[in-house]
């Protein structure tokens, strides 16, 4: 169990975070469907990843592979095509989130991430970079501006240190993309989050429910938590991670299984329902 999973945990995973070819997504709503249904769920990971992923839920199989040439895979294509529509259409709370990881959050779950990694405006002064609050105090003058006006706007001439500076911003709710444009060049288009979802980053929640809940969310779609898996999708300490699986187990919504795996204390229940389902 430690390494592996049953087949029957894989099947279940399968029809969770759509990697059947019965069930892939084919378009935005789709994809909304899928993020609103497991809570959270990685852009453009593959198989080699645990977790949720809109490109294997495109590619509608377990063993999707992202191929080097990427602009020429229609799938890759499409993946990237669905991504832009999901961030413009504006249901769902798009940005590179711990570990630099491009990451789709239901709206409801926003919150609980919020707590985790959020930064009160209160704290910014202490916690965010030079650079990322110069970008900061531009958007909240513009409201939104273009990947170039922005950089040039911050008079941050070298490209990495901007994209490290907007990487923190995401990287703690601040800002996020809202649109994609490619004539007359590629570029983004930056916003504040607060700017779509001030509801959802205004509800305050304690740091311990939010653990839970994240943790709720994948292993709802897992089934199976394995040793380590919470903390490599969403980039969570491994104590962090336990905390919210033992929360879990704590008001009986999980089963530990041994140190580091737990599981849904109703899975055989639900196993059994998609085999009648099935039959």
């Amino acid at each position: 169990m430690t390494d592996t999973l049953p087949e029957e945990v894989e099947a279940y995973r399968d029809r969770m975070w759509r990697r059947e070819p019965e069930a892939h997504v084919e378009d935005a709503l789709g994809a909304e469907r899928l993020i609103e249904s497991v809570g959270f769920c990685a852009a453009m990971t593959d198989a080699r990843r645990p977790g949720p992923s809109l490109y294997v839920a495109v590619c509608g199989r377990r063993d999707a592979h992202m191929p080097r040439n990427v602009q020429k895979d229609p799938e890759s294509s499409l993946t990237w095509r669905i991504k832009d529509e999901v961030m413009r259409r504006g249901r769902i709370y798009y940005a590179k989130l711990a570990r630099g990881k491009a990451t789709f959050i239901a709206p409801g779950l926003v919150p609980s991430f919020n707590s985790l990694w959020g930064v009160t405006r209160r704290a910014e002064p202490k916690v965010l970079s030079e650079d990322a609050r110069t970008i900061l105090k531009i958007l909240r003058r513009e409201w939104e501006m273009a990947t170039c006006d922005l950089r040039e706007g911050a008079g941050i001439k070298e490209r990495a240190r901007f994209t490290k500076a907007l990487d923190e911003l995401q990287r703690t709710f601040k800002v996020i993309p809202q649109e994609v444009l490619y004539e007359p060049w590629f570029t983004y288009i930056w916003t504040l989050g607060e700017g779509r979802f001030a509801r959802e980053l205004s509800v305050k929640i304690k740091r311990a429910d939010a653990l839970r809940e994240v943790a709720r969310a994948f292993l709802r779609g897992a089934g199976v938590t394995l040793r380590g898996e919470l903390s490599k999708v969403t980039g969570l300490s491994r104590p962090d991670a336990g905390l919210g699986n033992r929360a879990l187990v704590a008001e009986g919504y999980a089963v530990r299984v041994e140190t580091g795996v737990y599981r849904l204390a109703d899975l055989d229940k639900r196993l059994k329902a998609e085999r009648l389902k099935s039959d």
